[in-house]
């Protein structure tokens, strides 16, 4: 993984030189500098798109849930291959149930549908983590 990622960065840098000394090289052509916006906007587009689709990684996901009666959402993430931890905190507005799950990127759309599908106003934010090791890790069921 490491020497693909050296071997793509490789040739990203080429690119990027050889396009920055053209422009660079012909500031009184201002298509030239179009040109180039143009494309370093496409690139970063067409990367963060495929970046998205690839989706490889970890996160920490956490969720915030009102202290309610949040047993039947725990169930149906733990059923859905989710490790969940419980944790109980004091939020602005009261006590809350805090949800910490470890998850592949590609798993994080899967389960917002199910948090949301119990509770629309459960607040979910991520973390990139790696490497993850320990702890009850596993990949998701697909349906």
């Amino acid at each position: 993984r490491k020497i693909h990622a050296a071997i793509i960065g490789f040739f990203e840098v080429s690119i990027y030189v050889t396009a920055l000394s053209k422009v660079v090289g012909n500031l009184d052509n201002p298509g030239n500098l179009l040109a180039y916006a143009l494309g370093y906007a496409c690139g970063n587009y067409i990367g963060i798109t495929i970046e998205n689709r690839i989706a490889l990684g970890n996160l920490a996901a956490q969720v915030i849930l009102k202290e309610e009666n949040n047993i039947e959402l725990i169930k149906k993430l733990r059923d859905s291959g989710f490790g969940v931890t419980v944790l109980h905190g004091e939020g602005k507005e009261g006590s809350r149930e805090i949800l910490q799950i470890a998850i592949n990127r590609k798993d994080l759309a899967n389960l917002k549908n199910i948090v949301y599908s119990y509770d629309k106003e459960a607040f979910i934010t991520t973390n990139s983590v790696n490497p993850i090791s320990g702890g009850y890790f596993s990949t998701i069921k697909k349906k």
